[in-house]
């Protein structure tokens, strides 16, 4: 009887998800996300360019599963940390870059908005320890008025 609980006790462990594994891969201590354009503090007018940099890690696609590489998100106008248990969200303010991409053409409203880049592995959780860019701030113009 004995035998038959400890092996029933083994089965349900073994069931439960994520509970004696974290959800994010090891990442290198030296590995730096960042942007190459736009600087911290630009003001851009329309459709403005967003290329993302990366250094001592790899970029792949998403479900690649490949040592040291991962895919990029993008946050805009996000104030809450990212929750390093859980995938990254997708949603208008957490734009997921799965095919590889290390650029994009971004559209914002006119205003003041914050973006930061988070680097997650091949199922969209971050890394450990987590491989985020420094916030930055861009002021988005007024589309010009010009044949007016």
């Amino acid at each position: 009887m004995q035998i038959l609980r400890c092996a029933a006790l083994s089965a349900a462990l073994a069931l439960l998800p994520g509970v004696a594994h974290p959800q994010g891969k090891t990442a290198p201590k030296d590995a730096k996300l960042y942007f190459i354009t736009p600087y911290d503090g630009q003001k851009v007018r329309g459709g403005f360019l967003v290329r993302f940099g990366l250094r001592n890690m790899g970029v792949t696609h998403a479900g690649d599963d490949y040592q040291n590489a991962g895919h990029h998100h993008l946050l805009i106008d996000v104030n809450d940390p990212i929750d390093p248990k859980e995938p990254i969200p997708q949603d208008k303010s957490h734009l997921h870059f799965g095919a590889g991409q290390t650029e994009t053409l971004l559209e914002l409203p006119p205003g003041t908005h914050t973006l930061q880049l988070v680097l997650g592995d091949a199922k969209h959780y971050p890394f450990e320890p987590p491989v985020v860019s420094d916030k930055i701030t861009v002021r988005v113009r007024q589309p010009s008025q010009r044949g007016r």
